[in-house]
């Protein structure tokens, strides 16, 4: 960061400048190495930050920060310095992750901690990393914990890889579904409403529905159209309140097959969570933070919270769970044993394992089911409109073979 400061030089003379450094203290050190006593110094911020629109609107990508991470636990294996392996890595990523990696490096050549240093970059390094890497440092182990957070960013991606991907071809397919219900409603229907009213047919009842339903389409569309907007605005706009998003996260727990999925899925992130940090020897109220910050679903994620304050209480974590039903059976019984035997890390990465499967299967269950149905709904809103404009074909070439 560029810093501009006012100083006096050994000799008293006041002298203004620029200079570039990682932090404030850092800005400081150099000066005063320089001979320079600071009077001011101030962080130069630009009036358009191409940094900052850059961390807004571009991701760090989740493959790569697990790669990240493996190459530099295999590099400090290996015996490199910190920072010469992070200069390594810098040219081996995109560029808006190489200027994070940069800016670590940077800050740890200042006296900073690389846990420290890495949470000032939440865009690349969420808190569950920085706070999992800080533990590796209190207890020598850096690399084992490198290694144990890349295969939990991994599973995680790899989870929600297989969610798009079981639901890219369902959206497809509904989307050309209605693209195509629309055309023929509003170019289709048009057409051969002028055609029968040329020719004077009598249409049938089936007919008249639809060329009625079109016209009303036709004239009403733009309207409803603004209503069907606005009120997906004003859902949206609750959806962001504290109870909005609460009551939307319930609704999704309550709702068939799609409920059970959301559950085994937060359920399985959560046990997941609890495994890492407890591997890696955080305490578990500091643990309970970080499982509660990593829920997606508030509904789990204040019963979580609740279950928190019982455990700082002393009511362990298997009891308080007990209470809560958002906690499945299996869940609240291997939190229990590993409570009993002191191993919370394998029996909750043994129920994460259950949680995942169970998923897995319900997803593609819930995918298979919604195909077959969207290619039927379609298929009998085409063949409801094409009876109805053939039946009036059919009766016109009667009338004319007569």
């Amino acid at each position: 960061m560029d810093y501009q400061y006012i100083a006096y030089t050994q000799d008293k003379k006041l002298v203004r400048g620029k200079l570039s450094a990682a932090t404030e203290e850092a800005a400081t050190r150099l000066l005063n190495y320089g001979g320079y006593q600071v009077v001011s110094l101030k962080l130069i911020t630009p009036f358009f930050d191409s940094s900052k629109l850059q961390a807004r609107f571009i991701r760090i990508k989740a493959k790569e920060i697990i790669m990240f991470s493996r190459q530099l636990a295999l590099l400090l294996e290996s015996g490199t310095d910190i920072v010469t392996a992070l200069d390594l890595l810098q040219s081996q990523v995109s560029s808006a992750f190489g200027k994070d990696i940069g800016e670590i490096a940077a800050d740890i050549r200042g006296g900073n901690s690389l846990s420290v240093a890495m949470g000032r970059h939440p865009r690349a390094f969420p808190e569950i990393y920085y706070r999992t890497i800080a533990a590796g440092e209190q207890g020598g182990n850096l690399e084992v914990v490198l290694r144990q957070m890349a295969d939990y960013l991994e599973r995680g991606s790899t989870t929600e890889k297989k969610i798009k991907s079981a639901l890219a071809y369902p959206m497809m397919l509904g989307f050309v579904g209605i693209v195509v219900v629309a055309i023929l409603i509003t170019v289709v229907i048009p057409a051969f409403t002028s055609l029968y009213s040329q020719l004077g047919a009598e249409l049938p009842l089936i007919t008249k529905i639809v060329i009625d339903l079109s016209g009303w389409l036709s004239k009403n569309g733009l309207n409803l159209l603004l209503v069907f907007v606005a009120v997906l605005g004003i859902v949206y706009i609750y959806s962001r309140t504290p109870g909005g998003k609460y009551q939307k996260d319930k609704l999704l727990l309550k709702l068939p097959l799609i409920g059970r999925i959301t559950q085994l899925n937060e359920l399985s992130r959560c046990c997941r969570t609890i495994a890492l940090l407890f591997k890696v020897g955080l305490p578990l109220p500091e643990i309970m933070t970080q499982a509660i910050r990593g829920t997606k679903n508030r509904v789990i994620a204040q019963a979580l919270t609740e279950t928190q304050q019982e455990l700082i209480r002393g009511e362990g974590l298997s009891r308080p769970m007990s209470k809560k039903n958002v906690f499945l059976p299996l869940m609240v019984q291997m939190v229990g044993v590993g409570e009993e035997t002191g191993k919370l890390d394998g029996t909750l990465t043994t129920v994460a394992q259950s949680y995942e499967l169970e998923a897995d299967d319900k997803t593609s269950a819930a995918i298979a089911l919604l195909q077959p149905a969207l290619v039927a709904g379609i298929a009998v809103v085409v063949g409801f409109l094409a009876v109805a404009l053939l039946s009036t074909m059919y009766s016109i070439y009667g009338q004319v073979s007569f």
